[in-house]
């Protein structure tokens, strides 16, 4: 079974060893290739959120439960990162950043990668992504951040100008929230 205490463990070795990601990567890796044993570690996923597993300067780990078809606008970490699946599917778009002709700065697809339960990849600092669960039910991921998620300056782009602007995380609870009110109507997929 997934035993979060040697997992935050790993993570802080990994990191220490390996700032460029990799060696998290492998922790992660190893980590949703049981992902059964995720799932009873962590418990079955009942609802949209963010849930800290650990959180201090040098190491946020999530474990984030997107809602059913839910959809979050392009930002970036500013930190790196690596992303587990356990149980569900994650749409990720990569956006780059271009310069327009009269002198302005938005984003455009650059590539895409789905995760399926049991993959796992890693984000550069520079990264810049969206994130589609397609399925209609719950997906579960771990999310490993090298540096303190939560009080970091971020950006986001606007899905529809695709400018950018400040991070509000204010708006990103609310889409989680969103999609949990969505999912307790009756008839709601889960």
């Amino acid at each position: 079974m997934f035993d979060l205490d040697r997992f935050v463990a790993d993570c802080r070795d990994a990191i220490v060893a390996d700032r460029t990601h990799r060696a998290v990567r492998e922790v992660v890796a190893r980590a949703v290739s049981d992902s059964s044993g995720v799932l009873r570690g962590l418990g079955e996923p009942s609802r949209a959120g963010l849930i800290r597993l650990h959180h201090s300067p040098e190491l946020t780990i999530l474990n984030v439960v997107w809602g059913p078809m839910m959809t979050i606008m392009p930002h970036n970490h500013r930190m790196g990162a690596v992303i587990g699946i356990y149980s569900g599917r994650e749409d990720n778009i990569f956006w780059r950043r271009i310069e327009e002709e009269e002198g302005g700065r938005r984003i455009e697809a650059a590539g895409a990668r789905s995760l399926s339960t049991g993959d796992c990849t890693a984000l550069g600092a520079e990264i810049v992504h969206s994130v589609t669960n397609p399925i209609p039910r719950l997906t579960g991921a771990i999310h490993v951040y090298g540096g303190d998620f939560f009080n970091v300056a971020r950006s986001e782009w606007d899905p529809e100008t695709l400018r950018e602007q400040p991070y509000d995380v204010e708006k990103a609870v609310r889409l989680f929230e969103d999609s949990n009110l969505a999912l307790a109507r009756p008839g709601a997929a889960g």
